[in-house]
């Protein structure tokens, strides 16, 4: 009997297992990476009221419950037939940015920054936060943590809670601020745009400094070319709040562009008997299985998607930083805009590039004049039906889709997540990884384990943030089995056997 110990939040989220299957020769033939617990928000919220949705989804994860929350409410915005105002959505927007700072600032540093700061091969103990900041040191160490603090003010003083937000009604959000407090969040706005600075230089010197690791972002064992999903604005450029759904195929050209409502009409999702997890796809296009390419329907959607999906960004400095990025990978201009950027763990680089655009657009609402409008509630009379509400979370385009009877109970409910998005692409890359990295002989150490980890954690998918239990530490599984089905060797870390 096995026992996996996690806290009831990441229990909600579950944790990672990777079975590695070898040849005759002794090379891995096939991996998996499972999820074998159920969400069942889908199911469970059917027969509640729909102005509920707001505070029930944002309990589907305890990392980024900000973005739940506010997909829901745009869900009810549509729901019940109200628009928002161009006040409402500045301070949805505003709030929604500060959110991104917060959660793009956890996952560079404490989640996926470890493995270029430390090493992949670093000692497991060391592989943390506290790591990181013992080899940077403390005073960044207390940057990280007072840009988290700051921005967690804005999320409780706009969101109600600092934690699980409650502000989002239909059409409007709870209340107004004033200009006190506009003034307030001006100055840690502008404090996240020299922090965001800060990480990308640091990415800079210590990645980008680093042969060994451009080896390894430009290496195959991390790079496959499937098709990029995003939101854009009207100008194509990424959006995290609102627009619509932009989709590119491996080579850049763009292949449709769609509504959110609409998300039916192009995305299906496949099962398979092996995981809880679905797996979307392009319905264009088809599921051929996981295998990338332009006749393969998997697509990915991260912030590297969003980046290649657009034309570029909407701000200055982030428009500085993502050209950059795509001349220094050595992506190619065609017809105005960049060829995709296939290496996956440049999914690092992206989020940062995303923190600075997060950090600007927050600077650029606090500063609008509408952002102190205190007309910020609407009154809701029209009969609810049906809803869609889409947002970008920091892990993918994230999709609440609600129906309810005339008196807005819920009859059904449809999720499609950030981390769903990219469950095709994160199965394929953790078996490339393998299948690059261990061959016949190998001899399998926790660093070779370590980089195996690496090619899922650049999705920074939300199982792995939920599963994270002080300091940080992801109960995780690897099976070797030979071609006769035997297990020649299991390793694990923070797996409890009783």
């Amino acid at each position: 009997m096995k026992r996996i110990t996690i806290d009831p939040i990441t229990r909600l989220e579950g944790h990672g297992k990777i079975e590695i299957f070898l040849n005759d020769e002794g090379d891995v033939a096939n991996a998996y990476f499972m999820i074998p617990e159920l969400r069942g928000f889908e199911r469970f919220c059917v027969g509640r009221p729909a102005e509920e949705m707001p505070r029930i989804t944002n309990r589907i994860c305890g990392v980024c419950p900000e973005a739940h929350h506010m997909a829901s409410t745009k869900a009810l915005d549509a729901l019940f037939h109200v628009e928002p105002s161009s006040a409402v959505k500045k301070l949805r927007e505003m709030f929604y940015s500060a959110f991104y700072v917060t959660d793009h600032t956890t996952h560079f540093y404490a989640l996926g920054g470890p493995d270029f700061v430390l090493g992949p091969d670093a000692p497991a103990a060391e592989r943390n936060i506290l790591g990181v900041i013992h080899k940077v040191g403390v005073e960044i160490g207390k940057q990280v943590i007072d840009c988290r603090q700051r921005n967690h003010h804005v999320i409780e003083m706009l969101g109600g809670r600092g934690v699980h937000p409650v502000a989002g009604m239909p059409g409007g959000w709870s209340r107004a601020i004033t200009e006190e407090e506009r003034q307030e969040i001006e100055e840690i706005a502008k404090a996240n745009v020299d922090f965001a600075l800060f990480s990308l230089k640091l990415f800079e010197d210590i990645v980008l400094g680093n042969q060994e690791y451009v080896d390894m972002i430009l290496s195959d064992a991390y790079t496959h070319r499937t098709y990029y999903m995003g939101t854009v604005d009207e100008h194509n450029h990424v959006n995290f709040y609102d627009g619509m759904i932009r989709v590119v195929d491996p080579d850049g050209k763009e292949f449709v562009k769609y509504h959110p409502k609409d998300y039916t009409q192009h995305v299906a999702e496949h099962v398979e008997p092996w995981t809880y997890l679905k797996f979307p796809y392009l319905k264009a296009v088809g599921w051929k299985g996981f295998v990338d390419g332009k006749d393969s329907g998997v697509y990915c959607a991260t912030p590297l998607s969003r980046l290649n999906a657009a034309d570029g960004m909407a701000t200055p400095r982030a428009r500085e930083a993502y050209e950059k990025m795509y001349e220094t990978l050595g992506s190619k201009k065609v017809n105005g805009r960049y060829q995709p950027v296939h290496y996956r763990l440049a999914t690092h680089w992206a989020r940062l590039i995303e923190l600075l655009y997060a950090a600007e657009r927050m600077l650029e609402l606090i500063q609008d004049p509408e952002i102190t409008d205190p007309n910020v509630r609407v009154e809701v009379t029209s009969t609810p039906d049906e809803g869609v509400g889409c947002v970008e979370a920091p892990r993918g385009t994230l999709t609440h889709h609600y129906w309810t009877d005339e008196n807005g109970i819920l009859t059904r409910v449809n999720l499609i997540v950030g981390t769903t998005n990219n469950y095709a692409p994160i199965a394929m890359s953790v078996k490339k990884a393998a299948q690059s990295l261990i061959k016949k002989g190998t001899v399998i150490t926790d660093g070779l384990l370590n980089r195996i980890e690496m090619a899922f954690r650049a999705y920074d998918p939300c199982m792995a943030c939920a599963t994270h239990s002080l300091p940080g530490q992801m109960p995780l599984e690897v099976t070797i089995y030979d071609a006769q089905g035997r297990v020649v060797e299991r390793l694990s870390q923070y797996v409890e056997r009783v």
